[in-house]
């Protein structure tokens, strides 16, 4: 009786797992025909690199890349779309799993728990993602990243080699690294955050798509464990069919469907000890078994977990570090104008230095050259300059040849191209007043004339045309003002002067004096005028910084009136107490 229930046993295990072949078979047909899936990548994660190890990695990457000649196009934000759209079915998935008290992995729970800094950043890189960005940064032409911006490829290898963390420290040696192999341009440097951000969403999305892959073989198996368990408590004799039933729907073998069977199933009795004979037999086939699936599923699940805190952290960072100062440690333009003869350039504030690194950009893009070597162009014309005119004079500073009427002799060092809007722009900035009151004329005797040629078709005398056209001349003139006005306001972009960087004082050599001009006109204006002088103080504090009153009289009849003396001596008296205070 034992042996023929033992064939039996045998015999079903053959015929089901002969369906569960077919059917694993004609699957897998199916899916080789469609290709890899997009949730199918697997999560960015390589072999962890030390500092020293990214920065010789670096050097072994920039000599890997290969530039694609012209533009990429623009697949960053199109791929930002699809992962934003995984991660939200995954939550919601993850969500209905919580309600429905199901097992969430840690790595689940990870990113459901910050879900809400994960759309944050999504949002914060469509903004900072314009359309078409990606199209004016240099791509690759071949690789895994062949078709992608260079400085994305970058990010992702950052992301893999520190599994989702970012460490600034090695960032900077890893971009300094690959800098001595292919300078990056600076449009590159400062698409690092942003492509940073992408590739985390990136690795967060891979992993998402794991975990809700797993959450779905993991529900399945919570159904088909509730249907064996419901079946071997209410007819025994029956399970073998729900178990017949269960091979011909071919359960994936997956770690996460195994894992939740098992944990459902063992210890339940010596009927639901048969599914699980079954899986063992089904595994051994491939030479694994439960306990290695198991085993395997713990790893990738703490590993997931792992990523998943990384990468919610450096996004997090990512959004106090200080880019600029980083982009201007790892610039060679930076590095290079700051050998400036004149010695201002070090010494300006941000604003100041970026406007001139802009002008570098246009001027190589202009000119084919790469951009150290336009702002080399620059610091040999401010050093030939300090040979002519000696180092006091601002033909010895390099902002002379960037914003200045140097800028001209630098193009032509350069043999750039300018476009023909600059062109034009460039001629009419040499004759701002006469560009200005001629299109005003322009304007105006258009109009004027229009309006006489309708007074003359409506048969107005020949006698009465010169009055007319003077009061239509007068008329359409300041017609012509407003919108002359209003154009430039629209075209004309502000252009303030460079500054010097007094953030942590103002040095000795810079010391001002801040001149209130104002009238002593009573003794309650006085007060007045020494209180504000005061709050002046108060609010710019600074050795070298300081304030005072020019002070004179109101009109009068007389050169001199009896109460002045008083209020310029109430004024002194004032001013020596806020000077002893």
């Amino acid at each position: 009786m034992g042996s023929a229930w033992k064939m039996g046993k045998s015999n079903l295990f053959r015929h089901l797992t002969r369906i569960a072949r077919r059917l694993a078979s004609t699957r897998l047909g199916a899916g080789s025909a469609q290709g890899p899936s997009f949730n199918d990548e697997p999560p960015l994660r390589a072999e962890l690199f030390s500092s020293d190890q990214m920065e010789q990695h670096g050097k072994r990457l920039a000599s890997a890349h290969r530039l694609l000649p012209g533009r990429v196009p623009d697949q960053l934000l199109s791929r930002l779309a699809a992962n934003a759209g995984v991660l939200a079915q995954t939550c919601d998935q993850l969500t209905k799993a919580v309600v429905a008290r199901h097992r969430v992995t840690p790595a689940g729970e990870w990113l459901l728990d910050n879900y809400y800094l994960v759309e944050e950043q999504i949002r914060t890189a469509k903004r900072h993602l314009p359309k078409g960005y990606s199209r004016e940064l240099p791509g690759l032409s071949d690789g895994a990243s062949a078709g992608l911006p260079r400085v994305y490829d970058i990010a992702l290898e950052t992301i893999a080699h520190g599994d989702g963390r970012v460490d600034p420290d090695s960032l900077s040696r890893f971009v300094a690294a690959y800098q001595t192999v292919s300078p990056l341009r600076l449009g590159e440097l400062w698409a690092i955050p942003i492509m940073l951000r992408l590739a985390l969403i990136e690795n967060l999305r891979r992993v998402a798509a794991r975990i809700a892959a797993g959450s779905t073989d993991r529900d399945l198996a919570v159904t088909w464990a509730d249907k064996l368990t419901e079946v071997a408590h209410r007819d025994p004799k029956s399970l073998i069919l729900v178990i017949a039933d269960m091979a011909r729907s071919h359960p994936p073998m997956t770690t996460p469907f195994v894992s939740e069977l098992t944990r459902r199933l063992q210890g339940q009795g010596p009927a639901l000890a048969l599914p699980l004979t079954w899986i063992e037999q089904r595994l051994a086939e491939s030479g694994l078994s439960i306990e290695q699936l198991v085993r395997s599923g713990n790893r990738e699940q703490a590993a997931d977990q792992v990523s998943i805190s990384n990468s919610i952290g450096s996004l997090r960072l990512l959004g106090t570090m200080d880019w600029r100062e980083f982009v201007e440690s790892m610039s060679l333009v930076e590095r290079t104008l700051g050998t400036d003869p004149g010695r201002a350039y070090a010494a300006m504030d941000f604003a100041s230095r970026d406007r001139y690194r802009h002008v570098i950009e246009e001027v190589a893009t202009a000119s084919g050259m790469p951009e150290e070597g336009v702002a080399s162009h620059a610091i040999a014309l401010a050093t030939a300059g300090v040979a002519r005119h000696g180092a006091d004079d601002r033909k010895s500073h390099v902002g002379y040849y960037l914003i200045d009427r140097g800028l001209a002799e630098l193009e032509k060092a350069t043999q750039a191209r300018l476009p023909l809007l600059a062109v034009v722009r460039r001629a009419a900035s040499r004759s701002p007043l006469f560009l200005y009151l001629g299109t005003i004329t322009l304007i105006a005797v258009f109009l004027a004339t229009g309006l006489l040629a309708a007074a003359r078709l409506d048969g107005a005398a020949d006698w009465a045309l010169v009055p007319l056209g003077a009061l239509a001349l007068l008329v359409t003139s300041q017609l012509a003002v407003a919108l002359v006005n209003g154009l430039v306001t629209l075209l004309a972009s502000p252009h303030p002067l460079p500054r010097m960087d007094f953030s942590t004082g103002i040095p000795a050599q810079s010391r001002a004096l801040v001149v209130v001009p104002s009238m002593l006109t009573g003794r309650r204006d006085v007060d007045s005028l020494v209180e504000a002088l005061e709050v002046r103080f108060l609010a710019n504090r600074d050795t070298n910084l300081h304030f005072g009153l020019l002070t004179d009289f109101a009109d009068a009849t007389e050169e001199v009136l009896d109460g002045d003396a008083i209020l310029l001596e109430l004024a002194r008296e004032r001013i020596e107490a806020l000077n002893a205070q």
